[in-house]
Order: structure tokens, then sequence, then C-alpha cells
């Protein structure tokens, strides 16, 4: 792989420019006004796959945003590697509190990252992380040293739910047919310590409702008289964690599958430092489930939290109402054998119980997810535990993320194929937050070990 790794060394600054390029479009999937320019995105991402060699390029509709498609068979009775990922994007807000804005990326040097990190939204979930697949393969084809034949779906609608992309596979299966799939969506415990996420936590997504009187109302002719939705919300999420934190709904934990001592002692020997936790996130303590770690709570422990909360008035000054409605978003992080529509299900109807007189709740479920656990004994592991071992000079440690991509579950089911991730993001990238950024030595990194990958998949599957 010696001509692909000099390709990728004096490609670097074009590699890190088309980065770029990407990311300045806007390609927020939740919000319908940048409908356009998601698609503009995935015109970009099907430019971006032409020029790097791959073959029936094609931007697929769906009833939502499209799939981008691509593939290059060097062998039909070569083994084939199918790289997932999502070129949509979460929305930016709270804009004020980027020191960048969002959409115009710029390169900044941290002290987690000194020799820079590019800063934009998307730059780590996952425009920049597919984008390292896509270099790779541009500079395995430019070596002539691709080992075997790859396929690319890069989807538009990861980041609310995958809507359309169930569909899209049932309806392409032949097409998809591969050996394993590939992707990098997750992230690493540091620069000095890789890791390969073993495990995904499921998701249960809902937003809750609830209406008091026919309209808003004079808090001063009416306040104390009748049930202000606001207070009575409030009150109502507050009961779902008891003292210890654990979560109150009837029947949540009863699939469960609990670690046994041995299994949450191997966890325990992955680095981790609790003051670098707490001073990274600014907080002088840490909370959660009684009875369990930090690591563990984030990762092996199902979860509730409330993801935004909103009702009355909210503008600048006063307007003294009770609002006739509240509304809060809340998502709950499921662990091995949770069910999705099993938990929403018993959420449902336990917010319903909770609530008094007066008040009436209305729950509108929203996207899930099925959690996963990937085997470590498989050729695809080891394979990627060898190209980690390359480049990085270390045996990677496996991991379980508390983060959730819901079609990893979806891809065993319809297509029967076991999925690797092979993240090169940090925690502190934050994802989903203002000031998203990705740094360059996890950029470069993941598209040198890359290609190994596929040389010692290919190797192991002949």
């Amino acid at each position: 792989m010696q001509n692909t790794q000099n390709y990728i060394q004096e490609s670097k600054d074009r590699f890190l420019q088309e980065l770029i390029d990407l990311l300045k479009i806007p390609t927020v999937s939740a919000d319908s006004a940048y409908a356009q320019e998601v698609i503009r995105g995935a015109e970009k991402v099907a430019e971006f796959l032409t020029n790097a060699g791959a073959e029936k390029v094609e931007i697929c509709q769906t009833a939502g945003h499209p799939i981008v498609y691509g593939e290059k068979i060097i062998n039909p009775n070569a083994p084939t590697v199918l790289v997932y990922g999502h070129y949509d994007v979460q929305p930016a807000d709270p804009i004020n509190l980027w020191t960048s804005p969002p959409f115009e990326p710029v390169v900044k040097k941290t002290e987690i990252h000194p020799e820079g990190a590019v800063f934009a939204r998307g730059a780590c979930d996952d425009k920049g992380q597919f984008f390292m697949h896509v270099k790779a393969f541009e500079a395995m084809m430019k070596a002539n040293e691709l080992p075997c034949n790859v396929k690319f779906m890069i989807e538009g609608e990861e980041e609310v739910g995958s809507v359309n992309l169930g569909l899209f596979i049932k309806e392409n299966k032949e097409r998809l047919k591969a050996d394993i799939i590939l992707v990098s969506d997750t992230g690493m415990l540091a620069n000095d310590t890789p890791s390969i996420t073993t495990g995904l936590r499921g998701l249960s997504y809902v937003e809750v409702e609830v209406t008091g009187p026919n309209r808003d109302l004079h808090s001063g002719l009416y306040g104390g008289c009748v049930a202000n939705p606001i207070n009575i919300l409030t009150k109502m999420i507050a009961s779902l964690h008891d003292e210890d934190n654990h979560i109150t709904i009837p029947g949540f934990y009863a699939d469960v599958v609990e670690l046994s001592l041995e299994e949450r002692a191997e966890m325990a020997k992955a680095p981790y430092s609790e003051d670098n936790y707490k001073k990274a996130l600014d907080i002088d303590a840490v909370y959660g489930e009684k009875g369990y770690t930090t690591p563990e709570r984030g990762s092996i422990r199902p979860t509730l939290d409330v993801n935004g909360i909103w009702g009355g008035y909210t503008g600048e000054g006063a307007k003294t109402v009770i609002a006739s409605k509240a509304y809060a978003k809340i998502s709950m992080r499921l662990v091995p054998n949770q069910e999705p529509d099993k938990i929403t299900e018993l959420f449902s109807k336990h917010f319903e119980s909770i609530a008094p007189a007066g008040v009436k709740v209305v729950v509108n479920p929203h996207h899930g997810g099925e959690p996963v656990v990937t085997p470590i004994d498989s050729i695809a592991y080891k394979s990627a535990a060898k190209a980690y071992e390359q480049t990085f000079g270390k045996t990677p440690i496996p991991v379980r993320s508390g983060g959730s991509i819901p079609i990893i579950a979806l891809f065993e089911k319809e297509l029967g194929l076991k999925t690797v991730m092979m993240g090169f993001g940090l925690d502190s990238d934050a994802i989903h937050s203002p000031n998203e950024h990705y740094g360059l030595f996890n950029f470069y990194k993941g598209i040198e070990t890359i290609p190994y990958f596929f040389h010692y998949f290919n190797e192991a599957m002949i």
C-alpha cells in the first residue's frame, strides 16, 4: 500500500480544501428551508465519488432527501466492502454560541488539536468522517492498489432517523450485496489511544404536548385557579427519575441486559480520567444513575433526557401569561435487549397516566433505533484492528459507545451483514453542539488507516 500512502501524503492540502467545500453546504435535513441545500450536498458527494473513480454513481431519490450511491467492482469474485455515511447535518442552533459561522469552515489550533482542527457543522458528524473513505478510495484507485470491491451508500436523512433508508435497502438488496459494512460515524478514546466501537445504544425519541386552558390567560386573573401547563410539564418530567436517578417508568428496565462484574472490570481498563472529563465540560461534579461509573452510565446503561422544552412567552421583557400549551422533546437511549417501540409505548402510557386533572397530554413518537453489539472475533474486526496497529502503532481498544446509529441494526436485519465502526472523532469534537470541529490529525489518520483495512480484509477473505 506504499503508493497509496504516498498519494495521500502528496494530496493532504487538496483533501482538506475539498472537505471545506463540502462543509460550506448547509445540508440540514431537519429543516425544510434547507431542502435545496441538501440536494446540492448530494450532488457534491456524487461529484467527489465520480472524480475519485467510482462507477454507476447515482443520486437516488426517496420520499425525502436523496441517497448517493456509487461502486467500483474490480472482480466479481473479490470481497466487497459497503461503505455507509451521511452527508446531512444537525441544525446549527444556537448560532450565537459559535465562535465562527457554522457553514464558513475555518481551521484553528486547539489544546487537543495543536496541529489544527476544522470548525464547521458536520465537520466530524459525519462529513469529515465519510469523506475519509472517499479520499482513501481515491488514493487506492490512483495508486492502482484497490484490493477488493467497494460500494458507497451516503444518505441525507441520518439526523432525522433515516426514515427512507429502510425502503431503499429493501428495494436494492441485490445492488447492496457485500461481505461487510464499513462505517465511520463514531469516535475513538484519544489520539494516542485508538479504539473501535463495538456497541451502540438504541433510541426512542418522543415529543410531548401538555394543554391546559383553551387560550393563554392573564396570570394575575387566573394564576392559582387553573392548571399551568408549563408547571405541570416540569413536574411530570421531574418525576421520571427517582432520587438515585433511576428511570421510574414501569417496565423500563425489564429487558435490560446487565453486564457481569467481569465484563465491567474489562471495560474499566480503558483509559479514563474523571478530572479531565469534568475539566473538559467545565463542571465540578458528574451526575447520573447510582451504582455505575461515568463511562458505564454513558455506554451500557439506558437513559432519559429532555432535549428541548418550551411554552409561553420567551421574548424580550415581560408578558404575564399562563400558557395554553407546553412542549418537550425527550430522548431515551436504550441498551440490549430494549426494543424502541416497546419503550415508546411504555413511556406514552406512563406519561399519560401521571397527568393531573385539568390538562390533556399527547405523546407524539418520532424516530427510534435498535441497540447493537458487534463481534470482536470476526475477520472484519481483526482486519480493522490490524489497520489501526499499522498507522497508530497500538492495538485499538474495543469500546461501547453511548450514541445511536439506528441503521446498523437495520443493515443486519435487511442485508444480513455485520458492521465495523472505524470512527476517528473525539468526544471533545462537539458534535451536535456549537463549534463542532474535527482534528486534521484525525482526518488524515483516517484516510491513512482505511486502505490498510481493505488490504487486510481482502487478504483474510481470499
